[in-house]
């Protein structure tokens, strides 16, 4: 099923009898391992009602594996927070626990 019309829905016809519809789904990038990933662990409070988050960024790789890096850096810290635009996002000052968690996993990591 190399031109399913499923994956067409929503594309004008065409009558060319040589069309081959290309799907423009973007190719996930494979996630390197810890060692070759340059993360960065800051403290941020703008549009937060004064409350103060510990974000983690500069994450490459599938979204499935932020999300999973996301669940265990709550987890450890005991805490809520969010995966969004590529960030880890978790509430509270944890900045140097999640450097000190981050490290233990062969992460390299710098403070702003």
């Amino acid at each position: 099923m190399d031109n399913d019309w499923k994956d067409r829905l929503g594309t004008v016809y065409s009558t060319n009898p040589d069309f081959k519809y290309e799907n423009d789904s973007e190719e996930e990038v494979e996630t390197p391992e810890p060692k070759k990933q340059k993360l960065t662990v800051y403290l941020d409070k703008k549009a937060r009602k004064g409350k103060t988050v510990t974000i983690v960024d500069g994450f490459i790789g599938k979204e499935d594996d932020l999300k999973e890096l996301g669940k265990f850096l709550k987890t450890k810290c005991g805490v809520g927070g969010a995966v969004k635009n590529n960030q880890i996002i978790i509430q509270g000052n944890l900045k140097d626990k999640i450097y000190n968690l981050l490290i233990t996993k062969e992460y390299k990591v710098k403070q702003k």
